[in-house]
């Protein structure tokens, strides 16, 4: 599968403090933060995948 067909558009936002979220149609599917490390590949796709379903 490919997120083309499902994408508009992307925006990378330069943070500071060792921040890394992503967050898919305003709805927060990671933080680093929160979570204390950063997501595996395989991970963040399975979540936006369920999202996209």
């Amino acid at each position: 599968m490919t997120y083309a067909d499902f994408t508009k558009g992307l925006t990378l936002v330069p943070g500071s403090g060792g921040q890394f979220e992503v967050d898919v149609n305003g709805e927060r599917v990671f933080s680093k933060k929160e979570a204390g490390r950063f997501p595996e590949i395989k991970e963040l796709k399975e979540t936006i995948n369920r999202l996209l379903d």
